[in-house]
């Protein structure tokens, strides 16, 4: 079985740790950076099935990756995880493609179900 393959982009390095030992214990290989910039560099040089994406991060934000994906990757499914969780950002979030959207502090089952239904 092929593991499948993560991208997860946030400025949050003890954040990205965590979640990377977390999914990585569920048998997924996780990618992580902490821009938005070496996302795209990750997703230019590398097959992705999921994209967790942050809003709020240096040099290319959560949205601007997302809309980098949806014009060079669409079939990459995207989740947007942020702690700026409300209404406006939801939308901007549907409204750029993003398959689903997250707020932070995440709950792990949460997100676990919602990437093995992306996955399906």
């Amino acid at each position: 079985m092929t593991k499948n393959k993560i991208l997860f982009a946030d400025d949050d390095h003890m954040l990205g740790m965590i979640l990377t030992k977390e999914l990585t214990s569920y048998g997924y290989h996780v990618s992580f950076v902490e821009n938005g910039e070496d996302a795209i560099s990750k997703l230019n040089d590398d097959h992705y099935d999921i994209a967790i994406l942050d809003i709020r991060m240096p040099k290319v934000d959560g949205f601007g990756v997302l809309k980098f994906i949806k014009k060079e990757k669409p079939e990459i499914k995207v989740i947007m995880l942020t702690a700026y969780a409300d209404l406006k950002h939801q939308i901007m979030s549907e409204q750029g493609g993003a398959h689903q959207f997250l707020s932070k502090p995440y709950n792990l089952e949460t997100l676990r179900f919602t990437i093995e239904n992306l996955l399906k």
